[in-house]
């Protein structure tokens, strides 16, 4: 799928009426996600056949889009209700097969309940600018822990000294893919 088609694809993903604030909830705007999920599968090859998780993932543009690129597996994870709703109405629409939503509170979980349990993780988390400071460390810590082989998560270029701090800590390789 060429990136034009892919971001035309997404640009028909329904998007929140009522966005809660103290969840951080914006959509991914659809160039961003399929640029993101574009160089994801064709520089690095971590969607196709791969269990994808979605962290964050609201209404599931993430999410749909590894799905239509592919993915042997995409799951969506979300705190709120009203967002997998609209996920599962979105991938309703575009009769996905090949992907699946799990709510829960990813950041209650214990730690060791979803350790390397799939293969790439992509997320657009809550930076917790607005509520839960941190939220975004949160998230990635998280992401680390189930991913067996990569994590690709958007940020704020403000964060990112922060972020390369926090990765020689944790002793992960990070690299910024786009800037």
């Amino acid at each position: 799928m060429k990136l034009k088609e892919l971001e035309s694809c997404l640009q028909q993903v329904d998007v929140f009426e009522n966005p809660k604030l103290l969840l951080e909830q914006y959509p991914t705007r659809p160039h961003i996600a399929a640029c993101m999920l574009y160089t994801i599968h064709n520089t690095f090859a971590d969607i196709e056949d791969k269990v994808v998780a979605d962290l964050g993932c609201g209404c599931g543009v993430l999410s749909i889009g590894a799905s239509m690129l592919g993915a042997g597996l995409s799951l969506g994870f979300d705190i709120d209700e009203d967002a997998l709703e609209i996920f599962k109405t979105n991938a309703e629409e575009f009769e996905l097969t090949n992907i699946d939503m799990i709510q829960c509170d990813i950041c209650s979980l214990p730690s060791n309940v979803f350790t390397k349990s799939v293969d790439t993780v992509i997320m657009n988390p809550p930076f917790g600018t607005k509520h839960n400071k941190g939220m975004d460390m949160t998230f990635l810590k998280i992401a680390l822990q189930m991913a067996r082989t990569s994590v690709y998560s958007l940020h704020k270029t403000s964060t990112r000294a922060h972020i390369q701090k926090k990765a020689a800590d944790w002793q992960v390789k990070m690299e910024v893919v786009a800037g």
